[in-house]
């Protein structure tokens, strides 16, 4: 029964609570003070989340299930996938889960949704996987082949999904209230798929990232609005802010090229070379068409802070 698997399971599942310095660049948009979950995947205490729970984190506070607290430290983030990766500052007694696939689970599978709890006391939810697509979030995101599950467990952020067989499979990200399933409307959870992190586990361990070049950066939040791609945030002092985009403005092409949808249009920016390199880019402004060309940034070493236009 998955009941008794989720007993086994939840010691290794551990509440996260951080602080954000209120200049740091993500405050205005995820605030400063962020909680969520995390699971233990290594005997040496190394546990996943999700990355925006830890991300400019200046306190990073873990919390068992039989009630020790501890700091804990930033091993790493990785944008690309959003894990992020955290050791306590000294030993606790927690189990592990070891690692699955992703790839072994398909719709309609039964799953586990673990967390330390929810505001009503839930820990852990047997649910299905619904859908296995592509998903892009606004803040120049994208992934091939996220996972979605129902029932949505309320408390989702950094939880764990697990299989029949008790590995880890994804870690949480969003509650999506409105998705779309055959013909219904549903409410989900989105989770990152833990096969992205196994490529990736070894530099972000050694180095705090990964080690391949670092992706274009504008430093805009871009939202699908009827067809159209809507600028709704821009990162103050960021390579967009400083080529002189504005919230408002719809993004008509990229290096020449149309775009269609925030997965095109972050894929066509990727497309173009690593971090630094130039992105030529049309917008609409009002009934004005403008041209601008924005020079990208790593968003891992980008220094300046600000909030969001």
């Amino acid at each position: 029964m998955l009941s008794d698997l989720a007993s086994s399971l939840l010691p290794a599942v551990v509440s996260l609570s951080t602080k954000i310095p209120e200049d740091a660049l993500s405050a205005s948009v995820l605030g400063t003070e962020r909680s969520g979950h995390g699971v233990v995947i290594r005997e040496d205490g190394l546990l996943v989340t999700a990355g925006y729970l830890v991300s400019e984190a200046q306190d990073i506070w873990i919390a068992t299930r039989d009630g020790a607290t501890v700091p804990g430290w930033l091993v790493g983030y990785d944008y690309e996938t959003g894990f992020g990766l955290v050791r306590p500052s000294m030993p606790l007694s927690f189990s592990t889960i070891p690692l699955g696939s992703s790839a072994d689970l398909a719709v309609a599978d039964p799953v586990l949704v673990l967390s330390s709890s929810d505001e009503a006391g839930l820990d852990s939810l047997e649910a299905s996987v619904v859908a296995k697509r592509e998903f892009a979030g606004r803040w120049e995101y994208v992934l091939d082949e996220a996972i979605f599950t129902a029932p949505a467990h309320s408390s989702w952020a950094g939880a764990s999904l697990v299989d029949r067989k008790g590995r880890l499979c994804g870690i949480g990200s969003l509650m999506i209230q409105e998705f779309e399933s055959g013909d219904d409307t549903i409410g989900v959870n989105m989770f990152v798929p833990i096969d992205l992190l196994v490529p990736i586990i070894d530099d972000i361990c050694e180095h705090g990232r990964r080690s391949d070049p670092a992706r274009p950066w504008l430093g805009t939040l871009i939202q699908d609005v009827r067809d159209q791609l809507v600028i709704v945030g821009i990162y103050k002092n960021c390579p967009a802010d400083s080529a002189g985009l504005q919230p408002g403005d719809v993004l008509v092409e990229v290096a020449g090229q149309p775009v269609t949808g925030l997965a095109n249009c972050f894929r066509r920016v990727w497309s173009l070379g690593s971090a630094g390199v130039a992105v030529p880019m049309t917008v609409m402004r009002g009934d004005r068409i403008l041209q601008t060309t924005v020079k990208s940034e790593d968003r891992e070493s980008f220094q300046p802070k600000g909030t969001v236009n």
